[in-house]
């Protein structure tokens, strides 16, 4: 069961916003005053809520503090500005929200796998994790300018623009700040701030290793059993063993690979090996369904699903696991994001160890062929977050070169397909521009605010494929997004993480001891490329059919016929297969949403 919720002020106009939610039969908590506070549906080992004094905190969400540890860090809270140190320690990542006196705050999570989304409905502030529920409070129209930009951006569209509301007159709370209510109005208030990175690996490797043993291990389903993803890859693997711990007789999940080259498989079998005791599952090639498998894809009406390509395999496996007793799965999501620095690291290394950097750099550019011009200009001027942002609106349609190294304030170029019309091109043009006047940078470190950048890039849309295994009955658990794991790697320098000679230094100095050490000393990762290959031939005339009315097409952002001819003429690389997911993602959301209409 997915939990929604809409926060309400503790006033008296904001009462009779409780009629106004679009819910069955919704549960409530209350202010102290007796309004109402809390106004939605969710499972009850789902919601935490204390008191202590005048204060009310509530807690909704992945987050394993119970009633009784919840009112202890509330008895130190005397004022609400106090929340932001009782926030500091909220383990997982769970909603908070707090009431005090007339006073409320709510707030996500760091990683941005919960959001918070606010608008104004009759003179009155209201918010909720959904910015559909608030959308259809206040009978919104499609933000086209949102719209066009996850046509093209995808998975790899970043913050803060990944985060925006697909709905006119609905925003979005960035993670690090929280919404402070003033009567029926709200402001937003900056409550964390990431640490500096001063540890030493071997010093950060503990404190990354004990939040992510906490992380696996403090969560257990209230029923049934624990499962976990075993790819054979480090980040998988290593939350197994740790699973393994408390759990011996833990189900493990993979599939298996089209591409023979993938040497996922051999790894995996080594944990099988390793982890005896545990029930081991692989799913074969011919039982999973096939990459772009439009067969009963979920659509969610909140944003669009820009990862669609193995929606169907996400939703089988789902069922599988539920078939099999599990209400909780671990995987391995986000450790990419946090043990691989990109390398703007560089840049500030340069200003402190110039000799460091600039071996760093002729190392980089051994492995990954970087040309020597715009990795050196990157390190030496890498610009700010707005400079970033308008290179993106200002280079638009220009070809790329994908060896450029992301040295800069961002990660992804936004690249616009040939498909995409001169409207839709305007339309992102303009929201990257607007994106450029409003983005602040997430660290004053380049390295770190990059590592900020990716965890809540893919944060946004595991945010929606968490709800695939919610609707079978299984609670998808992603500890490399717990905030204890984030803020311990945070605080390791980032230079020491990012040694090119080896991969990802940290998760395995972390795992050493409870990882069998070859697969810690992997150096490969998975390739599934064959598997896009097939899927998109497999799929092509379900695809083809879609977009032969396509909802896109009648509001001008593609021309149909330039896309079908791209998608039947040979494809070099997989570059149309990645464009072409985040499309169909739009269109399904854009049929499917109630009445849509564009923004005056």
């Amino acid at each position: 069961m997915m939990s929604t919720f809409v926060v309400l002020p503790d006033t008296a106009a904001a009462a009779v916003m409780r009629a106004r939610t679009a819910l069955a039969s919704p549960r409530v908590v209350s202010h102290a005053s007796g309004r109402p506070w809390l106004v939605g549906s969710w499972a009850d080992d789902r919601i935490t809520v204390a008191t202590a004094g005048p204060l009310r905190v509530a807690v909704i969400g992945e987050c394993p503090i119970g009633e009784e540890r919840l009112s202890e860090l509330a008895a130190a809270v005397t004022t609400i500005a106090d929340v932001d140190g009782l926030a500091s320690l909220m383990p997982g990542f769970a909603h908070l929200m707090a009431s005090m006196d007339g006073q409320v705050r709510a707030q996500g999570s760091i990683s941005g796998l919960s959001r918070i989304f606010y608008a104004r409905l009759d003179g009155v502030d209201v918010a909720s994790d959904r910015a559909d529920v608030l959308a259809e409070m206040i009978d919104a129209a499609v933000d086209e300018q949102s719209l066009a930009v996850r046509m093209v951006g995808g998975i790899a569209l970043a913050p803060p623009l990944n985060e925006r509301s697909m709905w006119a007159g609905v925003s979005s709370l960035p993670p690090e700040r929280s919404l402070m209510w003033t009567g029926d109005r709200v402001g937003e208030k900056v409550w964390w701030n990431p640490p500096a990175p001063h540890l030493s690996l071997r010093d950060g490797a503990a404190g990354v290793r004990e939040a992510l043993t906490a992380a696996v291990g403090d969560r257990p389903p209230v029923r049934g059993r624990t499962s976990a993803d075993l790819s054979g890859g480090m980040d998988s693997t290593s939350l197994c063993f740790l699973a393994a711990r408390r759990a011996p007789t833990l189900l493990t999940l993979r599939w298996a690979e089209a591409d023979a080259a993938n040497d996922d498989a051999d790894f995996a079998r080594q944990a099988i090996r390793a982890l005896d005791r545990a029930e081991h599952l692989v799913v074969t090639q011919r039982e999973l369904p096939s990459i772009f498998d439009m067969d009963g894809v979920p659509v969610e009406t909140e944003q669009p699903l820009v990862t669609t390509r193995a929606v169907a395999r996400l939703r089988h496996n789902a069922k599988l696991l539920a078939h099999r007793g599990s209400r909780r799965h671990l995987a391995g999501h986000g450790a990419d994001e946090l043990f691989v620095p990109s390398p703007g690291y560089l840049a500030p290394l340069l200003r402190h160890r110039p000799l460091l950097a600039l071996r760093r750099l002729r190392e980089h550019r051994a492995l990954r062929r970087w040309p020597l011009r715009p990795a050196l200009a990157g390190m030496l001027r890498p610009g700010t977050v707005a400079d970033w942002w308008h290179a993106q609106a200002n280079n638009l349609g220009v070809p790329r070169t994908q060896r450029a190294p992301a040295m800069g304030w961002g990660l992804h170029a936004v690249q616009v397909p040939e498909w995409i019309t001169p409207a839709g091109r305007d339309l992102i043009r303009q929201a990257l521009r607007h994106t450029a006047r409003q983005a602040q940078p997430l660290s004053d470190d380049l390295g770190q605010h990059q590592t900020l950048l990716a965890v809540r890039t893919t944060a946004a849309h595991y945010r929606l494929i968490s709800r695939i295994y919610a609707d079978a009955g299984v609670h998808l658990d992603l500890p490399y997004y717990d905030q204890r794991v984030i803020d311990a790697v945070l605080r390791v320098r980032i230079h020491e993480q990012a040694d090119p000679r080896r991969y990802k230094p940290l998760l395995a100095a972390a795992m050493n001891g409870i990882v069998p050490s070859r697969i810690l000393g992997r150096a490969t990762k998975g390739e599934f490329g064959q598997d896009l290959r097939s899927g998109l031939a497999d799929n092509l005339p379900a695809i083809l059919e879609l977009f032969a009315d396509s909802a896109l097409a009648e509001r001008g952002l593609i021309h149909v016929d330039t896309l079908r001819n791209r998608l039947l003429a040979p494809q070099r690389d997989l570059t149309v297969v990645f464009a072409l997911e985040a499309l169909i993602g739009c269109e399904l959301w854009l049929r499917t949403i109630t009445c849509p209409r564009p923004t005056a």
